[in-house]
């Protein structure tokens, strides 16, 4: 087997993964033998680097100062951004960049463990996750290792979640958790109002919290890294897919490697220091009745150069009813612990995520 810089005690075995793939289809670890068409053909070149409409949310995360006007004009651009694109980046979000900084830190040094420890030590609940355990083929092989943590013990005071020694990581979690479930919970209000109108939901001092069945404590935070991966330029560090939540709000490096698909095509985003990307998941796109878009994206690996990412997903509690906008919906009625098992399911039987389409009417 070709060997590769990196293959150090923290790193996973994700090119022992790759290459065995590789033998399933009957290639040699040069790809010189066989039809490799089955990864390849997927995996289209981006047409473009693109800029995500930056909205600037200011009005909306500060108190005082903001007139109606502002923003009237803010939220019209959230949702414009949602319908046409189903991404878009904000500034002046209320994140600190002090935070967001400290949390690379800390992440990093989480991610500098031995493997062993983040399989087996129990660190963030046992929420360590490597590649893809169920690709059948190299295109279904994520280069990437990630905790993906339920908010329910960072949020507490108690210390439910097990981070072992690691203090400061989390110190920061939680801050980072907190700033990043107000910036999403007001964003789900701004397009929850606009999908609304004329009538919107209640004001302030009476309104129900929108999505319904969301909290602090029943949302995900995800601390990605994406390891420099030479063996292949078309591997991936994310497969393609979209994401099976309400609002999605990602901070990522400066390396790049998120693309989306925008039309028919996949399109490379530039990142913007300061800024944060925000993304419609599946569950707002079957609220609004297909009005904002759960656009379907991945993340590509760099040659040379690992890639960090926070991603914090807000999601409602496993039997909270998605409902609608308004009726009649394309979808039958479903609750998010459904929604969930089912994409589990159509993974393992198909090797890919089906999502909406198993709901419509």
């Amino acid at each position: 087997m070709p060997s590769f810089a990196g293959s150090a005690a923290a790193e996973p075995p994700l090119a022992d993964s790759y290459y065995a793939l590789l033998r399933r289809y009957g290639l040699d670890e040069n790809n010189n033998d066989g039809d490799d068409a089955a990864h390849t053909a997927a995996v289209p070149p981006p047409v473009a680097e693109c800029e995500l409409p930056m909205i600037d949310v200011g009005c909306l995360t500060t108190r005082g100062g903001s007139e109606g006007e502002e923003v009237a004009a803010c939220a019209a651009a959230i949702a414009r951004a949602a319908e046409e694109w189903g991404f878009f980046q904000v500034r002046n979000h209320g994140v600190a960049p002090e935070l967001l900084d400290a949390m690379r830190r800390e992440q990093a040094r989480l991610f500098r463990l031995p493997f062993e420890a983040k399989c087996k030590a129990g660190l963030l609940n046992d929420s360590y996750r490597w590649g893809t355990p169920t690709a059948t083929s190299p295109g279904q092989l994520s280069w990437s290792e990630a905790f993906h943590v339920p908010l329910a013990g960072v949020s507490s005071g108690g210390g439910a979640c097990n981070f072992g020694d690691l203090t400061a990581l989390r110190d920061v979690t939680r801050e980072v958790a907190g700033a990043m479930s107000k910036l999403a919970g007001t964003l789900a209000r701004v397009l929850a109002e606009a999908a609304l109108l004329p009538g919107g939901l209640p004001a302030v001092g009476e309104q129900r919290r929108f999505p319904e069945g969301c909290d602090e404590t029943t949302c995900f935070l995800r601390l990605n890294r994406y390891p420099a991966c030479p063996v292949s330029q078309e591997t991936f560090g994310l497969v393609p897919h979209t994401d099976s939540d309400f609002l999605t709000v990602l901070c990522q490096d400066h390396v790049g490697g998120l693309q989306l698909m925008k039309g028919a095509r996949w399109v490379a985003v530039k990142p913007i220091p300061g800024a944060l990307i925000v993304n419609i998941g599946d569950l707002f796109q079957a609220w609004s009745n297909n009005r904002y878009k759960s656009v379907e994206h991945k993340v590509m690996t760099n040659a040379t150069t690992e890639r960090y990412s926070v991603a914090y997903f807000l999601c409602p509690s496993y039997d909270s009813p998605i409902g609608t906008c308004q009726e009649p919906s394309p979808y039958r009625t479903f609750t998010f612990g459904e929604y969930r098992s089912k994409v589990q399911e159509d993974v393992k039987r198909t090797g890919k995520k089906i999502g909406l389409p198993n709901f419509l009417v």
